[in-house]
Formats: C-alpha cells, structure tokens, sequence
C-alpha cells in the first residue's frame, strides 16, 4: 500500500460521517467524498436519484461531468450539461490532493427552467428505462435559492480545510488555523439557521408558487395557447426577481431584463395603447445598480403618463457613460406627472405611493448625495426622469 492509498484509508477510518452530518444536516444538500479517479468512498447525503441512476455509469462512480473536470488541487463550481449546480473540491493533504468532495446537485431559481428542457424520451431510449421514471427522477431535484448554494459551498470548503488540517501532520488542535476554522463552523451554523427562519416566515412558499405556474405554463404550452405560457413565465421571472435581496446590487443588464418581461405583460393588456423601447449598449449592460430601482419609474411612466391618455403611448429607456457616470433615462410621450404628483415630490413629509423619494434615498445611500433620481422634463407632452450612477461605484452601506 502506497503512502497515498494509507492516508486514504486512515481517512476512511476517522469515521467522517459522524463528525459532520451534523453540520451538513442544516443545508441537506448532496455532498460525496470520492477519490481521484472519480470513484464515490462516502455519501454525507445522498445525491439526487437523477444524478446516480440516469447520469452515472453506475451507482458507484461519479458523473463524466465531474470526471472531466478532476485536477490536483482545483476546485470548481460549474453547471452540468442537465442544468444542475455543482460544487468540486479538492481534500489536499500534505499539499497532496487524495480526494474530492462533490454535491450540490440542485437547480437554483435562475436555472430551474432547464429542467423542462430535458429531452426525457432520448434519455429513456438511452438507458432503456420507462420515461415515467426519469421523469419522476427529474421532477424530485431540489430547487434552491443561490444564498442557500452559497452557504453549503463554504460548509465543505470548511469541510474540506477541516479534514486536511486534522490529518496533516504539521498541524496540531491547538494551532490558530483549527481554532479559526471552528469559529466559520459556528458562523456558518447560525447563518443557515437564520436563512431558514426566514423561508419559514414566508406566508407561502416561493417554490411552490414557481413550481405551480411552471405547471401550467406546460399546460398551456400542450393547449397550444403560446401566448398565455408565455405571460406565465414571464410572470414567474418577475416574481422570482422580486424575492431577490433589496440591499444587493445587480447588473443594468439584469435589471433590464426584469422590466422587458415588465413591459411585455403589459403589453398583453394595453395592447396597441402601449409601446415600449429599451435600448442599452453592451458595455453598459454589466454595470451594478441595486435591484428594482429602475421598474418603479417606468410603472409609474406607464400608470401616470399613458394610460391616461386615450390613445396610450411609448416608454422608451436607454442609457450613456459620461466619464465616470451613468446616466439612465425614462422618457415616455404621456400627459406628464399630474400637478400633486410634482409637488408632493418636492415636500419630504408626503407620503406618495409612488416610490420616487424611497428610490432616490436609496440611491444616494449607497453611491452619495450627488446621484439619485431627477425629473428632467414633465409636461404636456410627457415626462423624462433620469437615474445617475458611478460608473466605478465605491458603494456606501
């Protein structure tokens, strides 16, 4: 037995299992230990029945896509071909790596959609099983919220410092390193305790409500009504995008994407009353801003500007870099903002439905008193409201 085949196996021995399940109670999310030629040595907690019956050559070896991606001291969080997150760690002993630890296995609420885009007859063909089954197999893989991927990442990359400090022999429990990596482990602990206790406060659960309209968007997709599925997941991105945190920043590019999906509903509803033009450049598009700043004020264009009008109108949106800035601009031709719209803008103790002061407050809290939202034009023919950022944000919490 070689001195890597020894270590393994005292490894083995150690009986890991006991030592974290506890731990990884919390997340239940998959996690396996397998060695370096992609063979499974332990399950802390099973992987999806998808992922061991329909993409593994058997029960006992890893999928190719882990296979493929096995490099001595690389770790690795990637999407399968299927549209799962995965994790891909590295247990490095001795600046030696003799094993991976590998799981997660989940869709997260941006990629749950690819589940409905696996091709269930060409798999059932494939490995010669009843579609009913893998259906079922595919309809059991958990969704989670990426917070949630996030703080199981960090449970076994403490798993994994963990398991490679207690067997290397430089290092002793007294040492600073084990001692830090005890007090991650208790973070780590509260912060999903306080994530669930904030799922459980949650009148309905989300998933449930995705999960619920994905279905009957494959009604309607199979009723041949495109124009109704379409709305359904339309509506199903909007609220999903909703949940996310207030206090994060996103992309321009995502934020976008949000109100197009905004817009094309009401479209659907006001018909020929109502166009739309969103028009922002590339380089743009990556630039951060916290999330749902922008669809309050074109809702508001929309409810204030044209549909008031008989005819209805355009909203367009589009933006440009001045030097170290950016300029957002929401035009629309409409009626303009009615008169005790403007002037309670202008009075810090009215208490407008509209967004406008909470938005501009935001705004200034993370970026500074010099950006914000500005009216620029209203009248007659219709209002212009501007959102300036930097472009470089150093941002305020």
């Amino acid at each position: 037995m070689n001195k890597t085949d020894e270590t393994l196996k005292n490894l083995m021995d150690s009986n890991l299992y006991s030592r974290y399940s506890g731990l990884l109670s919390l997340s239940n999310i998959s996690l396996q230990m397998i060695d370096t030629s992609g063979n499974i040595l332990l399950e802390f907690n099973p992987s999806p029945d998808f992922c061991k019956f329909i993409c593994q050559e058997d029960e006992t070896r890893i999928c190719s896509d882990y296979i493929s991606r096995l490099e001595p001291g690389k770790s690795d969080r990637f999407i399968c071909r299927h549209g799962l997150e995965n994790i891909l760690l590295p247990v490095d002993i001795s600046n030696q790596t003799i094993a991976y630890l590998v799981g997660a296995q989940v869709y997260s609420t941006d990629s749950e959609y690819q589940k409905y885009l696996i091709d269930i007859m060409a798999l059932a063909k494939d490995k010669k099983l009843e579609p009913e089954a893998i259906a079922k197999s595919i309809a059991a893989i958990k969704t989670i919220e990426e917070n949630k991927i996030e703080v199981h990442e960090q449970i076994c990359n403490h798993i994994t410092q963990n398991i490679g400090h207690d067997f290397s022999q430089s290092i002793h429990t007294a040492d600073k390193a084990v001692v830090r990596l005890s007090i991650e482990k208790e973070m780590l602990e509260k912060k999903i305790i306080d994530l669930e206790a904030k799922n459980m406060s949650l009148v309905i659960n989300p998933h449930f409500l995705f999960n619920t309209l994905n279905s009957i968007a494959r009604i309607a997709y199979f009723e041949k009504s495109h124009t109704t599925e379409e709305l359904i997941y339309c509506l199903s991105d909007l609220l999903r995008y909703n949940l996310k945190q207030d206090d994060e920043l996103h992309t321009i590019g995502a934020e976008m994407d949000n109100i197009e999906k905004y817009l094309y509903i009401q479209k659907v509803r006001y018909k020929n009353r109502l166009e739309y033009e969103i028009d922002i450049a590339e380089h743009i598009k990556p630039h951060r801003i916290p999330n749902m700043i922008i669809q309050p004020i074109v809702e508001n264009a929309l409810i204030h500007g044209i549909t008031p009008k008989r005819d209805g109108g355009k909203i367009k949106i589009y933006a440009e870099l001045y030097k170290n800035d950016i300029k957002i601009f929401v035009l629309d031709n409409g009626n303009g903002f009615p008169k005790e719209v403007l002037e309670g803008l202008q009075q810090s103790e009215n208490k407008l439905g509209i967004g406008f002061r909470s938005t501009d407050k935001r705004l200034k809290r993370y970026f500074g008193e010099q950006y914000g939202l500005k009216i620029a034009k209203s009248d007659y023919s219709g209002s212009t409201v501007t959102i300036s950022i930097p472009s470089k944000p150093n941002v305020r919490r």
